[in-house]
């Protein structure tokens, strides 16, 4: 699992091209699934949570077309990349 947080300037189009752009591209590098977040404490930082092994996000970040549609999705600086604290049981 890949865990992202990113301030985007407008929620909405971030919404629309994740939706859209972002999930071919994403299936192209072996996604399993993702799932954005609005934080409830700022409208424009979103969560992103991907069904990824690591290696096929390395590659996705490697795609020559990312920094084009980083500039679709809004993104106002690189992507955070949350680690965990620690892995616990169920």
């Amino acid at each position: 699992m890949i865990v992202t947080v990113a301030r985007v300037t407008d929620p909405d189009r971030f919404l629309e091209i994740f939706e859209t752009v972002g999930v071919e591209k994403r299936r192209q590098h072996g996604c399993r699934a993702a799932r954005a977040y609005v934080d409830p404490d700022d409208p424009h930082r979103m969560w992103s949570v991907f069904d990824w092994d690591q290696e096929d996000y390395d590659g996705f970040l490697a795609d020559p077309a990312i920094p084009a549609i980083a500039r679709e999705l809004g993104l106002q600086g690189p992507p955070v990349h949350v680690v965990p604290a620690r892995q616990l049981e169920a």
